[in-house]
């Protein structure tokens, strides 16, 4: 047999390194994307005009910004906010999750963005996975992970779990990247959804995504400086494009 001379491709090795506890521990980032569909109703008129007027009056949200609501005030106008928490409880539980939303450790947020420009966040919660459940109705978006070709329309009842360390945008369906024009104030382009920290050091969540431990000597790390590498290098996500780019 003739030896094949095509060169042989090294897959990258992405890192997160992440606080657990007093210490610093490295981990890879997980390439594996959970998502269905969940059957969640309408929020109530009321709580979709509080939220209006919580966007229009209270925040400043520009085109690709991600910024927290106030979850306690929806709550109270929200009949079906515990059906929507059983609904990804549910669905959680049938992959093999069951509990680790009422676990004690995993928070959450009510949250809203006007799209999102690439990002990773790793740098802030390197030690969890994020857990959405989004609650707007299809508007022609997607949710963008462009380092494994993945894109999830942002609609009422998508459920999705990923690694926080994997570079994700929320991006006009058919387009190839983050386009500010896309976001508009003065379009209909704002999406809610709830969002989970779900622990990466818990065993279910570790095993669901495949993750693998201290993979980094201990020496390579630096104090205090939570963070994603690139084959060892300090890296950043450009936000137009999702490619990574190293730290100058």
């Amino acid at each position: 047999m003739t030896p094949s001379s095509e060169p042989h491709q090294v897959r990258d090795i992405l890192t997160s390194c992440f606080r657990s506890g007093d210490t610093l521990r490295s981990r890879r980032v997980s390439d594996i994307v959970l998502s269905g569909m969940v059957d969640v109703p309408v929020p109530p008129t009321r709580l979709l005009a509080d939220w209006d007027r919580e966007i229009s009056t209270r925040m400043v949200l520009e085109p690709g910004d991600v910024e927290a609501m106030p979850l306690a005030r929806a709550r109270a106008r929200w009949p079906d906010y515990t059906r929507c928490v059983r609904a990804v409880s549910e669905w959680t539980g049938a992959l093999g999750l069951p509990g680790v939303l009422a676990s004690g450790d995993s928070d959450v947020a009510l949250m809203a963005c006007r799209g999102a420009k690439y990002h990773h966040d790793g740098a802030q919660y390197g030690g969890a996975a994020f857990c959405n459940l989004l609650l707007s109705e299809d508007r022609g978006f997607d949710l963008h992970f462009p380092s494994l070709g993945r894109r999830i329309p942002v609609c009422r009842g998508t459920v999705v779990i990923f690694d926080t360390g994997q570079p994700h945008g929320v991006i006009r369906r058919g387009s190839s990247g983050f386009d500010v024009a896309d976001f508009a104030t003065d379009q209909d382009c704002v999406q809610i959804f709830l969002t989970w920290e779900l622990p990466i050091e818990h065993a279910q969540v570790a095993h669901a995504l495949k993750i693998a431990f201290d993979i980094a000597p201990s020496t390579s790390l630096q104090p205090d400086t939570e963070q994603v590498l690139l084959n060892g290098e300090p890296v950043i996500v450009c936000p137009e494009s999702g490619r990574w780019c190293r730290v100058d």
